[in-house]
């Protein structure tokens, strides 16, 4: 059904070249799911809080305080992957 014989030569072909285009693809989708991680934690944010004003009326500075503290929270932690994917990504170059 499969023949050995062509895996083996491409696992003997293994190169910096080859480990540099996952790293790549791995920072990309890296990147991508922080940037959709953070939407959904942002989001997420703003309806609690809204939420809560609606149900609260009186305690909405100190909801909406805590919102913004809690929503770049959530940018901050995404931000830092973000920023750890670019770096995989210049680590290695392709001309």
């Amino acid at each position: 059904m499969f023949d050995i014989i062509p895996l083996l030569m491409q696992g003997a072909a293994y190169t910096r070249e080859y480990a540099g285009a996952w790293a790549l693809f791995g920072a990309a989708v890296g990147a991508g799911l922080a940037v959709v991680g953070i939407g959904i934690g942002v989001g997420q944010v703003g309806a609690r809080a809204v939420e809560a004003m609606a149900r609260q009326p009186e305690m909405a500075g100190k909801i909406q305080t805590a919102a913004i503290l809690f929503a770049a929270l959530v940018e901050g932690a995404g931000l830092i992957a973000i920023v750890i994917a670019f770096l995989i990504s210049m680590r290695f170059p392709f001309a």
